[in-house]
Formats: structure tokens, sequence, C-alpha cells
């Protein structure tokens, strides 16, 4: 197991985004469980000065864990259903997070297929359906990703940078015309997830 530490993610938030491509996303469950999947899909969120970001307006109890230390989940609920899944980015205080969007399921197919009610290509193919299928909620909030235990990041596949699509980022209309339009969403192309 070859856990990813802390200064992976103390690093410029877009860089990171593209460096998660290909990483295995790990979730330890109970009875010995292990769900896991490679990601696919990222969204970079740049701190205060983007508009897109949760942090814009300054810290709150929702996005504290964002302020904090590189290398740890920010989880959120959202539209009364919906947990996402996020980790933090660059130096305690600034504010900045990666959203992870999709993932290849790899492990723990059967129990994700249980927990998602459906099997097939749609399983991890959206931030809600991903922690959906890995059970991740908001208990994860402010969890430590570089311990190793219950929720981790391991290296698994190199991705080519031209393998790697850069296109605008999903659901934030609200955001400023610049923040709307910057290319910081990442998508490997040659896994298709449809």
């Amino acid at each position: 197991m070859d856990v990813l530490d802390r200064k992976f993610y103390e690093r410029n938030t877009r860089y990171v985004a593209r460096a998660l491509l290909g990483k295995k996303l790990v979730r330890k469950i109970g009875r010995g469980v292990t769900l896991a999947g490679m990601i696919v899909e990222t969204e970079a969120y740049c701190g205060q000065e983007d508009s897109a970001c949760h942090a814009h307006r300054g810290q709150t109890a929702r996005n504290a864990v964002m302020f904090g230390a590189p290398g740890h989940a920010y989880v959120y609920f959202t539209y009364g259903m919906h947990y996402m899944l996020n980790l933090v980015t660059e130096k305690e205080g600034n504010p900045c997070a990666v959203l992870i969007r999709a993932i290849m399921p790899l492990d723990g197919i059967k129990e994700m297929e249980a927990r998602r009610k459906l099997k097939g290509a749609r399983l991890a193919d959206g931030p809600a359906k991903l922690c959906q299928a890995l059970a991740i909620d908001k208990s994860l909030n402010g969890w430590d990703v570089t311990r190793g235990a219950k929720l981790w990041l391991e290296d698994f596949k190199k991705i080519s940078a031209k393998s790697i699509l850069a296109s605008p980022r999903i659901g934030i209309n609200y955001a400023k015309e610049e923040h709307r339009n910057a290319l910081w969403r990442y998508c490997v192309l040659s896994e298709k997830i449809k």
C-alpha cells in the first residue's frame, strides 16, 4: 500500500486535480470490505478568489475543513440528498480543494452495486454516485486521507497528458464568467465512463 503523503496535496490545486487522475481511491468499511476505484474525473476549486469555490465568501462551519491542512477530506451534503468528496490542497489557510467527480470501479464492485442498487458503467460516474458506492458520508468530513485507514489514495496508473481533457466545471452557473469558463475540470479520455 503506497498511500499518497501530505506533500502530494500541498501543491497548486489545478496541478493536484490533474495528478489525481489515475490514482486509486480506497475506502475500507466494516467487515473488512475494501472498495476502490481509479479516479477518472476531477474539478479544481481555487480558494477565495474563485467565485465557484465554497470558500469564496470566507470561512463557515460548513467549509472550515478547506481552511485546514492539505490531505484532508472535505465532504459536504448538497441538494438535501447527496454527499460530495473533495480533497483539501495547498497550504493551510488557503482554502482550496479538488472535487472527485468520477471513478472507474476496481475492487468491491458487488458491494458498490448493492449500495447503488444498480450495475454497469454508471455505477460511479458522478460525484454523488461515487460517494454512495463507496459509503462516503459526513462522518468522513475532516478525515486525514494520508493516514491509510478508512479512506485514502494510492498510486495506481500513470495517465499521460495527451489522455487528459480539460474543460469548464459543471453546475457553477452562479460563478463569475471567468470562473465558469476556466478549464479546471479534468477527465481521462482513454477510460470511457458512459
